[in-house]
């Protein structure tokens, strides 16, 4: 018998212990190389734990364990042969083995040194571990998805699908009516946003400022070019990218909104990277536009939309969390009418956006109805003074306001913006 000792990878710096999530395989299973075998949590995002080699495995911890990065969690079984349907793992040139036939049922279920509890089956509608979580912290009952797992168990995917699909208001969560409570651990991920969150309230100087824009003029240019942009760059033309656009441009010219105090010094970036934060099922999530100053319309709305994807799908990964210089939330999608977001340390501010609603404004001494958003500029007074905090909101508000002055000099600002 030959034994590998699956341990925990470091999923980034700083991180010396993880969660596991969940098992997607059981003990005893038959596992071939690169195949995902577990879901970890870190207090930075979830992560998948692919097989180093194939062979039978047997699980040394449990789902809901905290380990240590370098941890054993598994053991496999490398001399164990493939059963019979399953395909093996690949030959190298340097060793070549012969195809075995598949063990004998005794030895499959002979018992493993220090095995975990296994379940043999599962009740159809019982979630994981991972997706009872997502279920809780959602409000989503087990009758609202439909399991795929083994014997009907529900996985973290399906209510990720659920929740993207959308619920009717007859699947709509009701009162138990009874007087039970119901008491969960918190994830690593949703622990260290509260460490974090707390920190920011005691450790800065935060203040918030306010302005309003009138997105008459980006619905406007959207509804004229939508379409256009769509079939030219096969990606829809949302907000988040002209806000990002506006953001990098007024960065620009307040540098310090862009930097951060380490110590008693201060770190100017002579770039943007923005952390556009997003809603998943584990909770909200900040991946980065690495150098969006440097990026058209375009590019910002392929590189949201990747991310996002990944967020929502469980596949974001620290890197593509770390480094953010500036921060943009939306709590506009939720139906958010005014708020004071709460600074990504270690960034020196954060902007917020908001619904937009038809409101009565002055528009040259005569009251017309026009979109509106209230945007949030919330920052560390320690290394932003309010001239530059006022100058940079008004900016982003001139540019929002004005996407012609986001590009100079053409016949066809719009056109040359969209990059058509």
């Amino acid at each position: 018998m030959s034994l590998l000792e699956m341990k925990v990878p470091s999923p980034g710096e700083s991180i010396s212990e993880v969660e596991i999530a969940q098992w997607l395989v059981s003990d005893g299973d038959y596992v071939t190389k690169d195949q995902t075998i577990a879901e970890v949590d870190s207090d930075k995002a979830t992560l998948e734990l692919p097989a180093e080699q194939s062979g039978i495995i047997t699980l040394k911890a449990a789902e809901g364990d905290v380990v240590k990065v370098g941890q054993v969690v598994c053991l496999i079984d490398t001399s164990a042969p493939a059963p019979e349907g399953k395909a093996a793992a690949p030959k190298t040139e340097e060793k070549k083995e012969e195809v075995i036939a598949a063990p004998s049922a005794e030895k499959v279920a002979a018992p493993n040194p220090d095995p975990v509890k296994k379940e043999a089956s599962y009740a159809a509608g019982t979630p994981s571990v991972a997706a009872a979580k997502i279920m809780a912290e959602n409000g989503v009952s087990a009758n609202q998805v439909n399991g795929s797992g083994k014997d009907g168990r529900i996985t973290k995917q399906d209510v990720v699908a659920a929740m993207s699909a959308g619920f009717s208001s007859a699947d709509a969560k009701a009162w138990g009516g009874s007087r039970n409570q119901n008491r969960e651990k918190m994830s690593m991920l949703r622990r260290k946003i509260a460490e974090r969150l707390v920190s920011v309230k005691n450790e800065t100087a935060m203040l918030t400022t306010f302005n309003e824009v009138d997105m008459k003029p980006i619905m406007d240019l959207r509804a004229k070019y939508k379409d256009a942009f769509a079939k030219h760059h096969e990606v829809n033309l949302g907000f988040m990218s002209f806000f990002t656009k506006a953001v990098t441009e007024a960065l620009n010219l307040f540098p310090a909104v862009n930097a951060q105090i380490d110590g008693n010094e201060m770190i100017f970036h002579d770039y943007a990277d923005v952390g556009i934060a997003v809603s998943s099922p584990k909770g909200l999530m900040v991946p980065v536009v690495r150098n969006a100053e440097q990026m058209s319309l375009a590019e910002i709305e392929r590189e949201i939309k990747r991310l996002a994807i990944k967020a929502r799908d469980g596949k974001i990964t620290p890197d593509d969390m770390s480094g953010g210089t500036f921060t943009i939330t939306n709590g506009g999608v939720f139906g958010s009418m005014l708020s004071t977001p709460i600074i990504n340390p270690p960034q020196s501010a954060i902007l917020g956006m908001h619904n937009i609603v038809e409101r009565p404004v002055a528009i040259n001494g005569k009251v017309e109805i026009r979109p509106i958003m209230y945007v949030a500029l919330s920052y560390d007074h320690r290394i932003i003074d309010g001239k530059e905090s006022v100058g940079f909101l008004v900016k982003v508000k001139e540019m929002l306001e004005n996407p012609e002055r986001m590009l100079f000099g053409s016949k066809d600002p719009h056109a040359v913006l969209l990059g058509l």
